[in-house]
Order: C-alpha cells, then structure tokens, then sequence
C-alpha cells in the first residue's frame, strides 16, 4: 500500500530521486577532482615549454680554478645568438672581447689578470624567443711568485756578428721547455740558429745564437710572450716582451800570440796590422785564453784590479772581451815589448794610439779570435763562452727536442699580449 505524505514530511518515492540527484553529483564532483589531482591525465607540454631552443657554452666552465691568463676564453650559444655579452674584472671593468658576425659566439681578446675571479652577464636568444642567461664565474691562477726577465741588447742596438742573444731571468725556472716554447726569433735573411740553456748564473739563462756568425745587415725580431706561461714550482712569468735589433758590418780580430800582433778585419779587408803582448805565465790566471771571444763593453778609462799583481790601476781606452777578466787596452808599461814578448797578465796590450784607434772601430758583438795560447775560453771565463761550444753540442743544450725546437728563425714572431686585465 503506497503511504500518503502529510506536510513536512517525504516519501519513499520522493527519497529515492533525492538520493539519485545527490549520487550523481557526487560522481561529477569525485570526477572534477581527479582531473585536477597528480594522478590524473594532464594536458601535454610543448617541446619548447620544457627545453629552450638555444644553449650556452662557455670556456672556461663555470667556477674553473686556477685558469692560465692566457687560456682561450669564449661563450658559444648553440641554436641562437648572444645580446649584451661582457666578462667584468673584480674591479668592474669590462674586458675587451669581440663578437663574431653571426653573433654566436663572443671571444675575449686580452689577457686576464693573475689571481682575480671574473663575471660572465648577458642572454642568449633563440629563434623562438627562448632565452638562456649568460653568467657564472671562474677565477685566474694566483703564483706563488713572479719571473721577470732582462736583454743583454737593447731595442733598436746595432750588434757586432758574433752577438747572441740573451736571456736572463730573475729566478731559477723549472720547466724550461714552456718557456723555450714561448719565444721565437725571426731575421731577415733566414738564419740557422738554436736556443741553449747556460747553467743559472743567480736565475736562469737561455741565449740563442746563429750556427756561424750573423750575415751583416740581418734584422732580427725576439718575441717572448711569457705572460701567464706556467714556469714550474709556482712561478709564473711576469710579462711579455719584444726585442728588435741590427747586426752592423762584419768586424773580426784575428789575434794569434805567438805573432805578437793582432789584426782587425772589416768586412774582408785589414783595416789595422798592429804590435801587441799577450798573457802568458806560469799562472793559469795570466793565460789569456784561446778562442771566439765577445766583445761586450768598452771605457775610455777603466780601474783595472788583478791582485796581488795590482788594484784599481787607471787604464785608457779598455775593450772587455770576457768576464775573466780580459781586455783589450793600452799599457804604455808594456810598450817595449808589445810585437815581441808575451808579458801581461792576460789582457792584450797595445799602445796608447794604436788602443785609442781600436777603440773607436769596436762594437758589443764583436768576436776576437784569439789563437795560439796553451788554454781554451771555457764557462770558467764568464758569461759568453757561446762560441767555445761546438754547433752540435749547442742544439743539445736546448730544452726541446729537436723535432720541436727547430733551428731556423723565420716566420712571424707573434703579437705580444697587451697590458693584462686586474
């Protein structure tokens, strides 16, 4: 029997569609909540939503250490190109760096500072629109020490034909073979020639010198691009130089001591034929020493010292050709005798006009042949014995081997690297 609803009150029927309505939307709401939760089916990304089109490259990588100031630094954006692109100093200023022409790639042009963290900023773009930021740091190496380095010739000097060129640092270096690799040499004409490591003299020495005497009228271009090079035990060097000089006409001294006389040779011809007096002696330290001496200074007046024989005796016009000691200068003492005995304590003794005229013909490089004395210019007799070392014992000396160090100088002797950036 259907019951008959009084008021306020349902019935059975009317419940049950109540129930039915209130189900339904339940199971729209449940519905609505799973589509919203993680567990749902979400709408697919795009592509370009989860990945940018462009990527950036830099070198160094980001936070590197100890980076070399004359290691290549760049930023490459693969896929785009690069806006607003600068590499700042820790004291703010802007390394200079170029851009290429399709704006890929932008390449710093100067070297960095020792010791300095720099800062990347800037975007790169890709043809989408996507972007990716340029930035992060890394920082350069801080030495333990700094080398520097002096020429015996000066930038612009006219040499004699029997200069070499020399090299002397302020401190032993390690890893000679880097700093060998960091130096060239270009004349004009070519010229056959080799790098050789001398025993340090208070630091370090390298000189180079040609296979025989220079060509007269060579020009010769010395580049060391030493700044950053990593010289071993933690020094660095300190900067880079460059070294232009000439070598003047072919001047020679043939002196032979057992003729008592001595001749200068220009450029073929004897210009002087003249008496003198070698050092001879029991003492080896009055021999003046066969060989290819080098000329490397000269004094109008010079106190000469060789005790006990004597000290501080004033002597005209002195040409020194050797740290020994060795000179070529007037000594009216011995003037009786110069053309016929061999008396001084080493040096080579002319007279007074005869020294004077010498004098005024000598130049730094200038090789004196000296022959026919019982011992041989060694590296006991200072610091230009190079010509005392035969060809193939030189090229030895070098610290590359010989298929890396190479005994030609030509070609172009690099650009050294501008002041670097601190």
């Amino acid at each position: 029997m259907e019951c008959v609803a009084v008021q306020g009150k349902q019935t059975n029927k009317t419940r049950g569609r109540a129930a039915l309505v209130l189900a339904a939307l339940l199971t729209a709401l449940i519905a609505l909540v799973a589509g919203c939760s993680t567990g749902g089916t979400a709408t697919p990304v795009s592509q370009s939503e989860q990945d940018p089109d462009v990527s950036v490259t830099q070198e160094p990588a980001v936070g590197s250490t100890d980076v070399s100031p004359r290691d290549p630094v760049s930023v490459t954006a693969s896929g785009g190109t690069l806006q607003d692109v600068a590499l700042t100093s820790p004291s703010g200023k802007v390394v200079q760096g170029t851009l290429s022409a399709d704006r890929s790639s932008y390449t710093i042009t100067e070297p960095l500072g020792y010791g300095a963290t720099y800062t990347w900023s800037g975007t790169a773009v890709g043809a989408s629109g996507d972007t990716s930021p340029v930035d992060g740091t890394f920082t350069t190496v801080d030495p333990d020490s700094v080398t520097s380095v002096t020429t015996y010739i000066a930038d612009g000097q006219e040499v004699g034909i029997a200069a070499p060129i020399i090299l002397k640092f302020d401190a032993p270096v390690a890893d000679k073979a880097a700093v060998e690799k960091a130096l060239t040499v270009t004349t004009t004409p070519q010229t056959v020639g080799s790098w050789a490591w001398l025993p340090d003299d208070g630091g370090s020495r390298v000189h180079w010198r040609p296979r025989d005497y220079w060509t007269p009228g060579t020009t010769v271009h010395v580049a060391g691009n030493l700044y950053g090079v990593d010289y071993g035990d933690g020094a660095y060097g300190e900067s880079d130089f460059t070294l232009d000089f000439t070598v003047g006409r072919s001047q020679i001294v043939k002196a032979d001591a057992t003729s008592h006389r001595m001749k200068v040779i220009r450029d073929g011809a004897t210009i002087m034929d003249i008496p003198v007096s070698y050092g001879e002696g029991n003492e080896d330290r009055n021999v003046t020493r066969s060989g290819v001496h080098v000329v490397t200074e000269k004094h109008e007046d010079f106190l000469m010292s060789n005790p006990p024989y004597y000290e501080n005796v004033r002597e005209r016009w002195a040409v020194r050709i050797s740290n020994n000691g060795e000179f070529i200068h007037a000594n009216p003492a011995t003037t009786g005798v110069q053309g016929s005995a061999n008396v001084t304590n080493g040096c080579i003794n002319l007279s007074l006009s005869d020294a004077e005229e010498y004098f005024g013909t000598a130049m730094y490089g200038d090789p004196v042949e000296v022959t026919g004395t019982r011992l041989d210019l060694s590296a006991a007799d200072g610091d230009i014995y190079d010509w005392a070392i035969d060809w193939s014992t030189w090229q030895s000396m070098s610290a590359l081997p010989d298929s890396d160090a190479g005994t030609t100088a030509s070609g172009d002797g690099g650009t050294p690297a501008a002041l670097p950036t601190r």
